[in-house]
């Protein structure tokens, strides 16, 4: 175990850790530390903890110092800055005529560096672009390409639920989602339905889909034939968290082709009382 505490350079970034070295570091206390870009402001979200050393990124770094009035003066004069240094390349952006869309700039605490990020469909030759930055800014520019869930992360905005966006509010890491996490909750497959503004899969997608995976052993699944208190019957569609199996029962009559027919009638039972029949060699039955 070892002794640290937790910081974030911005408010719904990740959290990194860092040794507190002697020093009395209070939660929402700002801070400077060493990074590899240089020294960064940032602030305690979590205070002096124990953790394990899988957890820690080896060799640990120390907290430099606790933020002063200077320093945090410092800081607030490079946010005010950013307004003007995003229009400026912007201007720049347009004179090059290059096909990339800028999000946000940030200053290193110690106006050594400042990075532009942008999204873009491809590769962008942004050569000549930096040089004109470095005639404006005369320090070093650093030109990051990010992808859309980066970009809505740094943006902002209000989800479909009308909240604001996980990934801009709380969210720290990016989740991996797949499309198989909305078809175990049953879920529309329509793209604009489970896609969130950056035009993913939205990232809430993963909040319920252990639940929904639990859920789900043993329930039987459409077309599947099933054992039920009134007779065989053909599953028409499952509840899963209700857990109700909605079915059709077979007639006991055949078609003309042979196949057994359906009631039209569509019943509800509990999953505790259907069973799935054999290996459901008759899902292929006639409705």
């Amino acid at each position: 175990m070892v002794e640290v505490v937790g910081v974030r350079f911005k408010s719904s970034g990740k959290m990194y850790y860092f040794s507190p070295g002697d020093l009395d570091i209070s939660e929402g206390a700002g801070v400077i530390v060493e990074t590899a870009r240089g020294m960064e402001y940032a602030v305690v979200e979590l205070a002096r903890t124990m953790v394990s050393d899988d957890n820690v990124v080896k060799p640990l770094k120390s907290i430099v110092r606790i933020a002063d009035e200077k320093d945090i003066k410092r800081h607030e004069e490079n946010e005010s800055r950013k307004a003007e240094a995003m229009k400026l390349c912007q201007e720049k952006i347009l004179k090059h005529n290059l096909e990339m869309k800028l999000i946000d700039v940030e200053y290193t605490f110690d106006n050594n560096k400042i990075v532009f990020y942008f999204t873009a469909d491809g590769r962008i030759d942004f050569r000549e672009l930096v040089k004109d930055l470095a005639g404006v800014f005369r320090m070093r520019i650093e030109l990051r390409q990010v992808g859309v869930r980066d970009e809505a992360k740094m943006l902002g905005g209000v989800g479909c639920c009308g909240r604001p966006l996980c990934c801009a509010s709380w969210l720290s890491d990016f989740q991996p989602v797949s499309i198989k996490m909305a078809k175990n909750q049953n879920l529309s497959l329509n793209p604009t339905k489970i896609s969130g503004i950056c035009g993913r899969l939205m990232c809430c997608l993963k909040y319920e889909n252990d639940t929904y995976c639990q859920l789900r052993k043993g329930m039987p699944e459409p077309n599947d034939v099933v054992e039920t208190p009134e007779g065989r019957a053909k599953v028409v569609e499952t509840d899963i968290i209700r857990g109700i199996v909605k079915v059709r029962i077979f007639t006991g009559e055949k078609d003309d082709d042979g196949q057994d027919k359906l009631g039209s009638d569509i019943i509800e039972f509990d999953r505790e009382k259907v069973k799935k029949a054999g290996k459901n060699k008759d899902r292929g039955d006639r409705q």
